[in-house]
Formats: C-alpha cells, sequence, structure tokens
C-alpha cells in the first residue's frame, strides 16, 4: 500500500485524473499568472514557427523545445510562488529568496530560448 492514502488510483483512472488535474493547472495559470499568457502567446507564434524553420528533426526539437521548457519553468516558479504564499503572506528573507530564485529560472529559461534560437538561426541569415 501507497504510504499516501490519496494515491490509490490505478490504470487510466489515474490518467484521467492526472489530465484533470493538468488542466485545472493550465486553467489557473491563464487566469492569474500575465507572465505565463505572455509567454503562452508567444509560444503560439514560436512552436509552428520553430517546427518550419528547423532544417532536421535535431533543430526542430531544440527551437520548439527550447519555448516549451520556458513555460515549463513558468508553471514550476508560478506553483513555489504559490506555495510560498500559502505558508505565509508575511514579508520574510527566505520566502523572498524563494521567489527570487524561482524569477531567475524563467530568466535563465528565456536566455536559453534565445541562444538556441540565435545559435540555430542567425547563421542563415548571416550568409
Amino acid at each position: 500500500m501507497h504510504p499516501n492514502p490519496y494515491k490509490h488510483r490505478t490504470g487510466l483512472d489515474r490518467v484521467a485524473h492526472a489530465l484533470r488535474n493538468s488542466a485545472a493547472g493550465l486553467r489557473a495559470a491563464l487566469r492569474s499568472e500575465a507572465a505565463f499568457r505572455q509567454e503562452l502567446a508567444l509560444a503560439v507564434l514560436l512552436l509552428p514557427l520553430g517546427a518550419w524553420l528547423g532544417h532536421d528533426g535535431v533543430e526542430r526539437a531544440l527551437l520548439v523545445g527550447a519555448v516549451l521548457q520556458v513555460l515549463v519553468v513558468e508553471l514550476l516558479n508560478t506553483a513555489l510562488e504559490y506555495a510560498v504564499d500559502r505558508v505565509s503572506l508575511e514579508p520574510h528573507a527566505l520566502s523572498g529568496t524563494a521567489k527570487d530564485l524561482g524569477s531567475a529560472a524563467v530568466l535563465i529559461s528565456l536566455l536559453l530560448a534565445a541562444t538556441t534560437w540565435a545559435l540555430l538561426l542567425l547563421p542563415r541569415l548571416l550568409r
């Protein structure tokens, strides 16, 4: 038996439940996070562009993956902020540092995406 009594789902029931939870998380991010909405709008443009501009599967995966990774990190940052706020809304150095670290992770993911796109596409433009 699993030590967590809430982890009793198996098979397709578990998959369906996980999909419902994921959809609820995406709805929450869309509702409450302007940064996620902005990054998602950019992703709607860049994902098909990355799939089209990549010369092969590896380039397509790098261009598309770098954009998707920004969304993943933004969702994790939002989850971190929610968890910190759940513990306490009082200002505390550790809470502030935790949120700053999450923000820094988003920044690095954006830099990674921009660098990936630049390194793959700029040489083509400079030919």
